[in-house]
């Protein structure tokens, strides 16, 4: 199977990692920038293309280019889209009715993953116009972590919480090697105490299936440093900070669609 990428950002280059993972499957890589796509070619394999060879030579086409260039994009294709290929974008607040007008007659899947797809620890959205489709969307998707099917219509929101998390989760790692610094660690050490913690207690949740808050209560003694802890949190709006980072991404993932 013939799987091509469109746009091989940050994102797209890290879903065409998870995907070369998969038996079977030839990549051709398409990008603006020769330099990175080339750099990408070395470690995952595949072949360089331009965009009309991608389009008219893939079985599916991962479309990874921003939201307003994704008309211009498939318009400068011209026939080469008549390839009746599965096409998978993942530009954030682009409907799949938009995609099927700039695409007629093709099979679509609208995807919103994360960076960790690239270790295989990804969170994917999804939503697919057939089940033919969205079972070629799993299969390819097999190596990439956790991937969920929803309505289109809450798509927006998946984006908000996995799509930008990573970010949020990013910005707490440091934060708290900041504080281990702070107060003697080696800046290497805090780091990699943070993101351990971070990784642990976010499979504590996964494995064990508790609500997030069970678990807190589990590690918070009374009167104890961990209540301390979570008190400051409280006090300076930790909760709700986070909370409004969600909302204010998803407002702007409506902005953009």
């Amino acid at each position: 199977m013939k799987v091509g990428f469109i746009g091989l950002g940050n994102m797209g280059g890290a879903i065409a990692k998870a995907v070369a993972k998969v038996d079977g499957v030839d990549l051709l890589l398409s990008s603006h920038n020769p330099v990175k796509a080339g750099k990408l070619q070395k470690e995952i394999g595949g072949e360089l293309a331009s965009n009309q060879e991608v389009a008219a030579k893939s079985d599916v086409v991962f479309l990874g280019v921003k939201p307003y260039q994704v008309g211009a994009v498939i318009s400068d294709l011209g026939s080469a889209v008549d390839n009746h290929a599965l096409w998978i974008s993942m530009a954030t607040g682009v409907a799949l009715s938009d995609l099927a007008q700039l695409l007629p007659g093709h099979d679509l899947v609208r995807m919103m993953p994360n960076t960790p797809v690239a270790i295989g620890e990804g969170m994917t959205s999804f939503t697919a116009k057939s089940a033919e489709g969205r079972d070629l969307f799993k299969r390819l998707l097999a190596k990439s972590g956790q991937v969920v099917e929803i309505p289109e219509s809450l798509m927006d929101a998946a984006t908000a919480v996995a799509g930008c998390g990573p970010a949020f989760v990013y910005q707490f790692i440091e934060a708290m090697g900041d504080a281990g610094v702070q107060n003697g660690l080696s800046r290497q050490d805090a780091i990699e105490m943070a993101a351990q913690t971070v990784l642990g207690s976010a499979k504590m949740v996964l494995s064990t299936g508790q609500h997030p808050a069970q678990l807190r209560d589990a590690v918070t003694s009374p009167g104890g440093s961990t209540i301390a802890g979570v008190v400051a949190l409280e006090r300076d709006g930790f909760r709700y900070a986070t909370i409004d980072a969600i909302n204010s991404a998803l407002k702007r993932n409506q902005e953009l669609g």
